[in-house]
């Protein structure tokens, strides 16, 4: 994700009556503005959605305050996803609340499901696709969504429309991804859901979310065709992505090719799963060409 400044987040937001936004206080060229974190509830038990960086010391004071003004404690931690700056806070959370309260996590399948940055003696449940959640006030029900990471999920409060992006969808730019192909099915997912909001993980809230949903596909999409236009043009030939890329980005300064490059693999690589390249050897590197009897287009 590229950083971009929209308006300006404050620390503490609420934003139904349900839902309370906590911001991370961790801006960075990753994190937007900072890590957005959710209490859900009304009543003395609540839900926190993420949890921002280790060791920020004014995210920790705020929640502490707010815990306070709110007269309640959290009942359930849920992770969207195993980067630090989502699951990185997990024991300064812990070291505010009732010691029954329990942490949530999707596993990961591409390695071992460990968080370095919490410690051994934290216990982390694991989610289920479809489980639900409830506390007073508010009901979410968890969605895995691969593609950024493996283990990610949204989380959507079905009766009032509302959709928890995680790092899915972003308020600002577009999202990075570990795999474009189940990226791609994740979005599909979502726009599934119709959400009337999105309250993402980072950046400020999407309120007309379908239109930001199509674009994200679109993007994507567009992108994918120029990649198979030019294996189509040239078949029978071997492209490496950099090749792809002096073509495809020909008006992009040549110092953000190697960026361009890391992004045209992993179209690439769906493109393999869709069945409409193939991937071969060359000089020891991967290079790809058009699979002319395999694709359907």
């Amino acid at each position: 994700m590229a950083f971009a400044a929209g308006p300006k987040i404050p620390i503490i937001t609420r934003l139904s009556s349900k839902v309370i936004r906590i911001l991370g206080c961790n801006p960075g060229p990753m994190t937007l503005q900072g890590t957005n974190t959710y209490l859900l509830g009304t009543g003395t038990k609540r839900i926190l959605i993420d949890t921002g960086d280790p060791d920020i010391a004014e995210y920790k004071e705020s929640l502490k305050d707010l815990l306070t003004k709110e007269k309640s404690t959290i009942n359930h931690i849920l992770i969207t996803h195993w980067h630090h700056d989502h699951v990185g806070g997990v024991k300064d959370v812990l070291d505010l609340v009732d010691k029954e309260c329990k942490v949530w996590k999707y596993p990961r399948t591409d390695a071992p499901d460990v968080c370095p940055e919490v410690p051994d003696n934290i216990k982390i449940s694991k989610l289920e696709n479809s489980q639900i959640f409830d506390v007073e006030g508010a009901s979410v029900k968890i969605v895995h969504t691969p593609g950024h990471t493996t283990d990610h999920v949204v989380l959507t409060m079905e009766e009032d429309g509302v959709l928890f992006s995680g790092d899915c969808i972003l308020g600002e730019g577009t999202a990075v991804f570990e795999d474009l192909h189940d990226y791609m099915r994740s979005l599909n997912v979502i726009l599934g859901i119709k959400p009337k909001v999105i309250y993402p993980g980072h950046g400020n809230i999407i309120e007309d979310p379908v239109p930001k949903i199509q674009f994200y596909i679109n993007h994507r999409n567009q992108r994918e065709k120029q990649i198979l236009d030019v294996l189509i043009q040239n078949k029978g030939k071997n492209f490496t992505e950099m090749d792809l890329v002096e073509v495809i980005y020909k008006d992009t300064p040549s110092n953000l090719w190697k960026a361009a490059a890391y992004n045209v693999n992993h179209h690439l690589k769906k493109l393999v799963k869709d069945g409409h390249i193939v991937e071969s050897q060359r000089d020891n590197a991967s290079v790809w060409s058009y699979a002319q009897e395999k694709s359907s287009l």
